[in-house]
């Protein structure tokens, strides 16, 4: 039985693993791609990589890219009118077949929206349907079964981390950027005071 120490060194070593098991021309292209975008973002995900897109949606947010969660239930039933041409659609599946986005992306072709898929497997329905893959790959998750969806989990959610900061760098963003996006809270007060002894 592992102990909360060691649950959390296996963690952080798969997370510190990741600069260089991901290819960095799939780095720089997505940084590109979000960049030169001027259109929406979806994230789209089920289960645990629902949350995950959810907060990197949020992350985007902050960091001011137009970036929306797009539920799959609803994307089916209606919701799918929200994406036009030229948006991006951010598919995350660890498996990258799962029924319920394989399901629409078809409609997302026929839009012409850009596919970005973030999966275990690229030889999956949606890495082969994207524009751009990336490649997430653990070696383990936390459990002793390797199923439950941790490591993983936190791996998609630190790309987009690394992702919004290399977006940040490249736009220049401000602190009054900050500011204006995120007004409240310990950060906003913490931005506001900065800001103003600048």
């Amino acid at each position: 039985m592992n102990s909360y120490s060691e649950l959390f060194q296996i963690e952080g070593e798969e997370i510190s693993a990741l600069g260089q098991s991901i290819a960095p021309d799939e780095i720089t292209h997505l940084v590109t791609i979000l960049k030169k975008n001027t259109h929406n973002v979806f994230l789209t995900g089920c289960g645990t990589s629902a949350m995950a897109a959810r907060k990197i949606t949020h992350t985007l947010n902050v960091v001011g890219l137009a970036a929306f969660y797009l539920n799959p239930s609803d994307a089916v039933h209606g919701g799918l009118g929200q994406v036009k041409q030229n948006d991006v659609v951010i598919f995350i599946s660890k498996g990258g077949s799962t029924k319920e986005l394989t399901s629409f992306v078809a409609n997302i072709e026929f839009k012409k929206a850009k596919i970005i898929t973030i999966t275990e497997n690229l030889d999956s329905v949606l890495a082969q349907k994207a524009d751009l893959a990336v490649q997430i790959k653990v070696k383990r998750e936390l459990d002793k079964f390797n199923l439950l969806a941790t490591t993983s989990t936190l791996a998609v959610i630190s790309l987009f981390d690394v992702i919004a900061v290399l977006l940040m760098q490249e736009q220049h963003f401000s602190k009054n950027d900050f500011l204006l996006n995120h007004p409240a809270g310990k950060v906003g007060k913490q931005l506001a005071k900065e800001v103003k002894n600048d």
